[in-house]
Order: C-alpha cells, then sequence, then structure tokens
C-alpha cells in the first residue's frame, strides 16, 4: 500500500527557501517514502529519532541540510515532514 507524504505548514515554507538543488533531493525522498514507506536506510544519515520519527541527510558538508518526517497515521499510511533545513536548527 503506497504511503501519502503531507509537509506541515512549518515544512512548507522550510521547503520554499531551500536552495532549488535541496528542494530536488527532498521531492526525491518524498517520492521514495511515497513507494517504500519511511525506513529510508539508503539515505546519508537515516536514522530513527523514535519508533515514528525519522531524519535523514539531505546534503553534508556546510551547510548541512535534514530532512525529519514522522508517520502519523498507519491506516491510511501518512508520513508527514516536519523540518527541512539546515542541520544546525533541526529539531532532535
Amino acid at each position: 500500500m503506497p504511503w501519502t507524504v503531507a509537509y506541515s505548514k512549518k515544512a512548507e515554507k522550510q521547503y520554499n527557501k531551500l536552495p532549488s538543488a535541496i528542494q530536488d533531493k527532498l521531492d526525491f525522498l518524498a517520492a521514495e517514502i511515497e513507494q517504500l514507506g519511511p525506513v529510508r536506510g539508503n539515505w546519508k544519515n537515516y536514522g530513527k529519532l523514535s519508533e515514528r520519527k525519522h531524519h535523514c541527510h539531505l546534503k553534508s558538508g556546510k551547510p548541512t541540510y535534514v530532512a525529519v518526517w514522522e508517520e502519523t497515521d498507519n491506516s491510511i499510511n501518512l508520513v508527514e515532514v516536519t523540518y527541512a533545513g539546515t542541520h544546525e536548527k533541526a529539531p532532535y
């Protein structure tokens, strides 16, 4: 069953401020989550922050960009991206 990826209002605003290359990587990550689910061990520095919360690096170096997403409803397979931005301000 495919997953649905949604962005929180905060993450939408952050997405719009990202460089276009990072937006493209986040779009690719969202497409992978929709097809394969929220556990994305093939992404750099992927890690589970809790049972339902995940993160990975979109770009390493300075600045490092990360994405944080959370499984919000297993019955309809909804994943919400809660943060997209630099590593320094990541909520973990």
